[in-house]
């Protein structure tokens, strides 16, 4: 379907093509607060909408605003827990940063988390409700609008502006029956939509203009404005291509946004995003599990000066001259763990051990580390127990109790201070526990073999904290510089907004943002 022909737009257009808002007029009527809302959605998954709401909220804070994120769905297994007890996506918690709040587990209502190719673990404000098959959830969802429209609108109160993320792509319109994630949550509450399509894979035409075609036509009417992202050379080469996509859609041209190259600063949202980086001569090795969960752990490492981090994918042996081996999160730990062993990596590990090297198994790692996994309520799978890799003399048991807890550690070794989470559903005992090296709400925490060589825990974070990263490199004979991680991250979301506020016509997306009713609440949320 071809929509209006819209005037030809160059890039020297695009930030005057509409109005100027410099700032958004958050106050309507009789001096009333009026909070409003877009929501960026994506023609494909991936295109980069996660960040891109982490940038426009940083811009948007410093211009002055009051601002929340928002995702009513997200599918991950890298979660954040929240200041309220509960967990939603890692991506969610990052833009709350850009916003200067805490997390808390109305920003992302609706968390699944694989668990199997067709299975997921089902996440409603915070809290597991249990394991749903792909086709049941489909069933499902539509039930879970009531609990997301709840939270979007206790989230907006008191705000000026909150920016909502989709998942996936809306020109998916087999899903759409039911959906909560794209246009069935833009549709509910009456909120504008802005398109984003990623021209690094190709086909970034089609994209739109194909996505405007199969949109339904009420759905279709939501979407006021689109922008390109991830583009790499000249912008100016792609003039045409907007003014192609304006005329098939009528919709508005926000900008093309160039590549960004310190994306990977950022902590990381998706587990395709998760990619060897080489900085030095101390190398990590990390076994990409099937099920890795909380790969926010590695992030700080990956910008430690003199430090590579080695991502070991499925068919790769893990290397020999790693100086230490992380045994990552997992949200199937047994499955992973017979993941782990038909590569052959319990062979490699067993051999790193033998040759003096390092290992630091978190949480899913942690448990894969010790003697068994028992799990006698099959809470993962079949009933029963298995055995572990046998490098730490301790046990764990499945418990059908997820713990969510922030936590504040004490490293042992030195008295550093850490700040983390605990995500887990196992408990962890044995004679290697009697060597914790944490101490964590005046417990100890944690487990290491005699000769110190291996050891484990379930706090995640650990290394986002400068002291105990520059304490445990000096532990293991690997002594690295000081870095501040948390500033930069700090720092490269301020350099995201920069680069938005060149390439993106905020203004014009800010203008575009529509009001928040209340009543909305009544009319549209199911009884």
């Amino acid at each position: 379907m071809r929509g209006p022909a819209g005037p030809r737009i160059s890039l020297q257009d695009m930030r005057s093509h509409f109005p100027c808002a410099t700032r958004l007029p958050m106050n309507i009527g009789k001096g009333e607060m009026m909070t409003k809302a877009i929501m960026i959605q994506g023609a494909g998954s991936n295109v980069g909408k996660s960040m891109l709401v982490a940038g426009i909220a940083r811009a948007c804070v410093r211009r002055g605003l009051s601002v929340a994120p928002f995702k009513p769905q997200n599918m991950s297994n890298n979660a954040a827990v929240t200041a309220d007890g509960g967990e939603i996506g890692r991506a969610q918690a990052l833009q709350a940063l850009a916003c200067g709040l805490d997390p808390v587990i109305d920003m992302n209502p609706v968390l699944l988390k694989p668990e199997t190719d067709i299975g997921a673990q089902v996440i409603v404000q915070g809290k597991r409700t249990g394991t749903l098959k792909a086709r049941d959830y489909g069933k499902h969802k539509a039930t879970l609008l009531p609990a997301v429209l709840d939270s979007f609108y206790r989230l907006a109160q008191g705000r000026d502006l909150i920016i909502i993320e989709g998942a996936g792509s809306p020109a998916e319109v087999n899903l759409r029956t039911g959906d909560i994630a794209n246009m069935g949550f833009a549709s509910a509450a009456q909120i504008p939509v802005a398109l984003i399509g990623d021209i690094d894979r190709g086909g970034v035409i089609a994209q739109m203009v194909g996505t405007h075609a199969v949109l339904p036509d009420d759905d279709r009417a939501l979407v006021k404005a689109y922008a390109i992202n991830k583009f790499r050379g000249d912008p100016t080469l792609f003039a045409e291509g907007m003014e192609i996509i304006s005329a098939r859609t009528g919709w508005a041209p926000l900008g093309i946004i160039p590549w960004f190259a310190d994306a990977w600063k950022l902590p990381a949202e998706d587990v395709m995003d998760i990619k060897s980086r080489q900085g030095g001569n101390i190398r990590i090795a990390v076994p990409r599990l099937n099920r890795i969960a909380n790969f926010d752990d590695l992030d700080p490492l990956s910008g430690t000066p003199g430090v590579s981090v080695d991502i070991i994918e499925a068919g790769r042996p893990l290397p020999a001259d790693a100086d230490l081996v992380i045994l990552p999160g997992s949200k199937s730990t047994v499955a992973d763990l017979a993941h782990f062993r038909a590569q052959g990596w319990d062979i490699d590990l067993a051999a790193h051990i033998r040759r003096g090297g390092h290992v630091l198994g978190i949480c899913g790692g942690y448990q894969m580390l010790g003697q068994t996994i028992a799990d006698p309520d099959g809470i993962e799978g079949a009933p029963g127990s298995v055995p572990g890799l046998a490098h730490l003399d301790v046990t764990t048991v499945m418990q059908p109790h997820k713990r969510l807890t922030l936590s504040q550690a004490t490293y042992l070794a030195t008295g550093d201070k850490v700040s983390g989470y605990e995500i887990h559903m196992g408990d962890t005992t044995g004679p290697d526990c009697a060597r914790a090296w944490l101490s964590l709400d005046g417990r100890g925490e944690g487990a290491a073999s005699a000769d110190g060589r291996v050891m484990g825990c379930y706090l995640h974070g650990l290394f986002g904290a400068d002291a105990f990263r520059t304490a445990y490199f000096a532990q293991i004979g690997k002594p690295v510089s000081h870095y501040d991680y948390n500033a930069q991250v700090q720092t490269t979301l301020d350099a995201l907004a920069d680069h938005l506020e060149q390439h993106l016509n905020i203004d014009a997306l800010l203008a575009l943002a529509g009001p928040v009713v209340s009543q909305n609440r009544a009319q549209q949320a199911p009884d």
